[in-house]
């Protein structure tokens, strides 16, 4: 007997798309995937022989304190003050097995039954669960491709109740790749702190793949550090995904609290994925800065490719490694066999017909759009795209 919270919850629309695209693998099909962010890198080599030689040191077997080694918070503060100029404290300090459970573990401390949180639009899918999850509502405002898919101060504005319990984005965008400026954060923090008690959780997981030249923290706004949560993690600028190494700087009573809820879910982060996150934050960021530079070339030959489809709109993203292409002028046309009603029908039918797995822009918060990863081979990238404008052609 499943619980009304699990019978609710929406399965993760990129991890849906990914197991559909191995089932067709599985069948020999050969199917690129486009649907996951995931870098197509290894972790950079010094990171690896760091957990190597944490292992071979013996020291990091026992259970790490729940918010992380001593020393590795330690390091997030001087990677905070250094790159972000944020001022936060090792006891400000959680690190959680991936940035998807920082976030889990802010909304279960924060929110109570009717909650709201105010999400800007198109999200990352896994916002909306993780508020449902924990008894939340999210309150969706939107951008749309017209405006490089950003929120306005005066969309914010209008969305707070009194039941406003938290504001979250991210900044690079995932799925948009849009990029907010300091100029553009001032105005949503000046309204933020019109009201008490409302947090904002600042996602900056793709913060190294930035194409502006400058990184914006909200937290560095005035009067704004002891009112934001700022997500970080390992997985995208330094291609860990795997490690599963996530972490936040908080006000104190939030990270206590999160410590708290940690402790009972999960408790610590893999000992040893923490020495190679050591590695990473106390090293050398070249291979990162290789690694960016890589995907704004792709972005670039991308951004060719899909204007050449017709009927596809793509603006330019300003960071993280995805296209959010809108669709909409494929709505009704049809092969004869399938007719495309939505942007979910338009992912299955190049899934089927050009086996390139996208991830439907339902799942964003925008139905109009289709998600499209650029973090593979430029030879993948080509192939698919081909395909992709081929299977189209067939609909009218």
């Amino acid at each position: 007997m499943l619980s009304d919270r699990v019978k609710n919850m929406a399965e993760s629309a990129t991890l849906a798309m990914a197991a559909k695209a191995r089932e067709y693998k599985s069948r020999g099909i050969n199917v690129i995937s486009l649907s996951l962010g995931e870098p197509d890198f290894k972790t950079p080599k010094h990171i690896q022989e760091g957990a190597k030689g944490a292992i071979d040191e013996g020291k990091y077997f026992a259970y790490p304190p729940v918010n992380g080694y001593a020393d590795l918070r330690e390091a997030i503060c001087d990677k905070f003050k250094r790159e972000n100029g944020l001022d936060y404290g090792p006891n400000q300090i959680v690190v959680s097995n991936g940035a998807k459970q920082s976030i889990a573990n802010v909304f279960q401390a924060i929110i109570n039954e009717g909650d709201e949180v105010i999400v800007f639009a198109p999200f990352w899918v896994s916002y909306s669960a993780l508020i449902e999850l924990a008894g939340g509502v999210p309150v969706l405002i939107s951008g749309d491709i017209t405006t490089d898919f950003k929120v306005t101060a005066d969309q914010l504005a209008a969305a707070f109740t009194a039941k406003t319990k938290a504001v979250i984005f991210s900044s690079p965008c995932n799925p948009t790749g849009s990029v907010f400026t300091k100029d553009e954060l001032i105005p949503i923090s000046e309204e933020i702190l019109k009201h008490e008690n409302v947090v904002v959780v600042a996602d900056e997981i793709y913060e190294h793949i930035n194409y502006t030249g400058a990184h914006a923290s909200i937290g560095t706004l005035p009067g704004m550090l002891e009112r934001t949560v700022t997500v970080n993690g390992m997985a995208k600028g330094f291609a860990m995904t795997g490690w599963r190494v996530g972490y936040i700087g908080a006000p104190l009573w939030l990270a206590k609290a999160c410590n708290k809820v940690q402790g009972q879910f999960t408790s610590a982060n893999c000992g040893i994925a923490q020495r190679a996150a050591l590695t990473g934050l106390t090293s050398d960021l070249g291979p990162t800065k290789e690694m960016a530079k890589e995907y704004f070339r792709r972005r670039d030959l991308v951004k060719e490719l899909l204007d050449e489809i017709p009927g596809f709109k793509t603006n330019v993203p300003q960071g993280a490694f995805y296209f959010f292409p809108d669709i909409s002028a494929y709505f009704g046309k049809t092969d004869g066999e399938t007719t495309i009603n939505n942007a979910s029908d338009l992912s299955m039918f190049l899934l089927d017909h050009a086996h390139v797995s996208l991830v439907t822009g339902e799942a964003f918060g925008d139905p109009n759009c289709i998600r499209l990863s650029y973090a593979a081979s430029e030879e993948d990238l080509r192939e698919a795209i081909a395909r992709i404008k081929k299977a189209l052609s067939k609909l009218s």
